[in-house]
């Protein structure tokens, strides 16, 4: 029962991440990118430091100080700038395509540089998913589009900030990870609007429902995901992230007018198969 309640509540997260997606994407028809993660982390900041403070957890505190929160902090403010930037940019359907590649990377990372035992199966399975990437980006043909790239370059970000979460001191909780991670994002915000030049745009009452919409709905599916993981085995729930892919197609395809061709849908299949497969297989071990 644990893990059927996992379940939903991780698909209903996922749900939650894909329409903050679109609530950003149609936001960024009209506010700079940069604003808008500015505003975001501000948000973000303010909840989640409310969270910390009630709980009797500092804000900073000198155990902060040490490189995994410093990588975890780099990762959490190149990706979430790549991602945006590649959601409002491109396709959604083909950045959350591209996105759902994290798993594999995060699986690679942990063989490379933390020591991680991955034999050739599980190798296979993040070649084959990369080659998924490859599929939908397709760097070489008339069809390919620089600014899918974001989306990797996000991939690979989010993958070292999930990596960086691993050697994290124990005694720093999920609460005070995630305030830092709000709060990295709002002077990554304000550089990238320094570095593009755009201005500060004031919001108007439709804009800024598109604003609250995507911080709530984020802020609640980050509460579903923590929930669903603590709730059911990792195991079981993990797959269910990949429902995100789902959402992201029906809304990119139904509000977005996306057109998501062959080959893109076929680098989708395979990505989310190898992820599947990887971590059916890390289970299969842990038994």
């Amino acid at each position: 029962m644990d893990n059927t309640r996992g379940a939903v509540l991780m698909v209903l997260a996922m749900l939650g991440f894909a329409l903050e997606d679109s609530f950003i994407k149609f936001l960024s028809g009209t506010v700079s990118v940069g604003q808008i993660l500015a505003m975001l982390g501000v948000g973000g900041s303010i909840v989640f430091g409310v969270v910390v403070v009630i709980q009797g957890k500092a804000l900073f505190s000198r155990d902060m100080l040490t490189a995994p929160i410093g990588l975890r902090a780099l990762g959490e403010m190149a990706g979430t700038v790549a991602f945006v930037s590649a959601i409002s940019l491109t396709p959604l359907s083909s950045a959350s395509a591209i996105l759902q590649a994290t798993p594999l990377v995060v699986t690679l990372g942990a063989a490379l540089f933390l020591g991680e035992s991955v034999g050739w199966r599980r190798w296979s399975a993040i070649i084959v998913g990369l080659c998924g990437v490859l599929l939908i980006i397709r760097p070489g043909f008339d069809s390919f589009e620089a600014l899918s790239l974001l989306a990797v370059i996000a991939v690979f970000m989010l993958g070292m900030r999930d990596l960086a979460t691993r050697r994290t001191p124990a005694n720093i909780s999920t609460m005070q990870l995630s305030f830092l991670g709000f709060v990295v994002i709002i002077p990554a915000g304000l550089g990238l609007m320094l570095a593009t030049g755009t201005p500060y745009v004031i919001l108007n009452g439709g804009q800024w429902m598109y604003f609250f919409a995507a911080l709530i709905v984020g802020l609640f599916a980050y509460y579903g995901i923590v929930a669903a993981m603590r709730l059911g085995e990792v195991s079981f729930v993990t797959p269910f992230r990949y429902s995100r892919l789902i959402f992201a197609l029906v809304i990119g395809v139904g509000f977005f007018g996306e057109s998501p061709d062959a080959l893109t849908l076929a680098g989708a299949v395979i990505i989310v198969a190898s992820g599947i497969y990887t971590v059916w297989r890390e289970r299969r071990l842990a038994v």
